[in-house]
């Protein structure tokens, strides 16, 4: 155990107690690092009370860029459980964070719900709090900045894992061992946050005007590519995960604002009753003309049919997919080039089992693949 003594807490707790009392002053970013670089995982738990209500309702109060003071924060909260910082920051103090102009601000909520991806139970809890989740879906997909979008795509994804309730598959084999492991549960979740997310039309929706831009977060042109490129990149995991989840709904999306696959505002074009997220995604959500969109979508079907391939195998699976595949291809030549060539670009020892895969999934089509 760690038993070198912290210096300079005396002097972080009187500093912090005259940011409490006015957040005007200047912060003593040298004196808040200096603490932060000594801290290991033995000597923080009992910094945690000292320290962590104050940065809390510092955090609460500050106007300026708060960097200096979240790093230290989520250094101090790196051994605490989810219930246990839900004790010391309440779900308010999390959704103001959330809408927090500053990034770091941001990433310190979705540090803290990202917790709840330590167990089912965890996750449970954090669908009890739907303004929370709605907050930091919102987050996600309508920040400007980068690193809050990769940062919210992770722990969304980390969350639906814990959570699912589906059986996780067994761990690769001796032969398989350089696959990496598609899942983190080691048991079924409950699927809580599932049920919130896909079963609850108002959270459903609301992920969906996100995306489509009927959202006065993302209903400008830069914003809404943002959130759709980063619902593409979390789509194949969750495909991944439950592919009956995501390739279902009882509700029918909205239109997206600029409608995609060529038919400009053909109503035959938009979503369809029962269609899930993966169809509004892959078929109706993107806006081709947009050169850099089309890339992202591009690269979504190759890294979701990659995916699709080590996943368990199902009927319903195969077909859901041949019919996405045909329908998106059969308008798209680069995107049917870029399928066929996939194999290509695979490193060698997967390339014939993805060439044999695209051969079930578009039936009829030469799926190349070189000598090497």
């Amino acid at each position: 155990m760690d038993t070198t003594p912290v210096t300079g807490l005396d002097e972080l707790d009187r500093h912090l107690d005259d940011l409490v009392r006015d957040t005007s002053i200047p912060v003593n970013a040298k004196l808040l690092d200096d603490v932060e670089l000594q801290l290991t995982e033995s000597n923080i738990p009992p910094l945690v009370v000292r320290f962590l209500p104050k940065l809390t309702a510092i955090l609460k109060q500050y106007k300026e860029d708060p960097t200096v003071i979240v790093s230290l924060t989520v250094k101090l909260l790196s051994p605490v459980s989810f219930t246990q910082v839900l004790s010391l920051a309440s779900e308010e103090s999390l959704i103001q964070a959330l809408d927090s102009p500053a990034p770091a601000a941001n990433i310190l909520a979705m540090t803290v719900i990202h917790k709840a991806a330590a167990s089912p139970a965890d996750a449970a809890i954090l669908s009890a709090m739907p303004q929370l989740v709605a907050a930091f879906i919102r987050r996600w997909l309508a920040s400007p900045q980068v690193e809050v979008g990769q940062k919210g795509g992770k722990v969304l994804g980390d969350l639906l894992d814990i959570d699912c309730e589906l059986p996780p598959p067994p761990p690769p084999s001796a032969r398989d061992a350089p696959r990496t492991e598609i899942v983190l549960r080691r048991a079924p979740g409950q699927a809580k946050l599932w049920r919130l997310l896909f079963l609850e039309k108002g959270a459903y929706m609301f992920l969906l005007a996100l995306c489509s831009g009927r959202h006065p977060d993302t209903n400008d042109a830069h914003q809404l590519s943002l959130a759709q490129g980063r619902l593409l990149r979390l789509l194949p995991r969750l495909a991944a995960l439950n592919f009956q989840a995501v390739s279902r709904s009882a509700f029918t999306a909205t239109t997206p604002v600029n409608l995609t696959n060529g038919h400009g505002g053909d109503a035959t074009s938009g979503p369809r009753p029962c269609e899930g997220l993966l169809q509004f995604a892959a078929l109706r959500m993107v806006d081709k003309s947009d050169v850099l969109m089309h890339l992202s979508w591009v690269y979504f079907f190759e890294a979701f049919l990659s995916l699709m391939r080590v996943t368990e195998h199902s009927e319903y699976k195969l077909e859901t997919i041949r019919a996405i595949v045909a329908e998106a291809a059969a308008g798209d030549q680069v995107l049917k080039e870029a399928l066929l060539t996939l194999p290509d670009r695979t490193v060698e020892e997967e390339a014939e089992g993805l060439r044999r895969w695209l051969l079930e999934v578009m039936p009829g089509e030469s799926v190349r693949l070189a000598v090497r």
